[in-house]
Parts: C-alpha cells; structure tokens; sequence
C-alpha cells in the first residue's frame, strides 16, 4: 500500500504542474483514387487543479493507512 500512496502522490504532483495536453490527429477528408486530402487537427484535454491536489491528498492518506501496523 505504500508503494500504491506514492505513486498517487507523483501523478498528483504531475497533475497539479501540468494542467493538460495537447495532441495532433490526422483524419482523412477525401479519397479519390490512390490521392488522399487529410486534415490535421490539434486536441487538448485539461483538467482542473483542484483534482490534482486531491490526488495528492488521497495517496497521503493511502499512504499513511498503509504504513499503519496491525
């Protein structure tokens, strides 16, 4: 459980630093023949601070609940 806690808190920390990305799609938008006309596109996906701070918190928690002896 401990090793489960800190890597919460790494991807919680990457969350938090970064707030998304960005990537490139090609779709095609005609074909005729052997000629093809793509388009690219660029996509972003963004997700709040917030959720990044409660990753963080819960793989403290993970964390702390795990290192607990029974």
């Amino acid at each position: 459980m401990k090793k489960l806690g800190i890597l919460l808190i790494i991807v919680g920390i990457a969350i938090t630093i970064f707030s998304g990305i960005s990537f490139k799609t090609e779709e095609s938008v005609v074909e005729i023949g052997e000629y093809e006309v793509t388009r690219e596109e660029e996509k972003e996906v963004t997700w709040p601070r917030w959720a990044g701070i409660g990753v963080i918190g819960g793989g403290g928690l993970v964390f702390l609940l795990g290192s607990r002896k029974k």
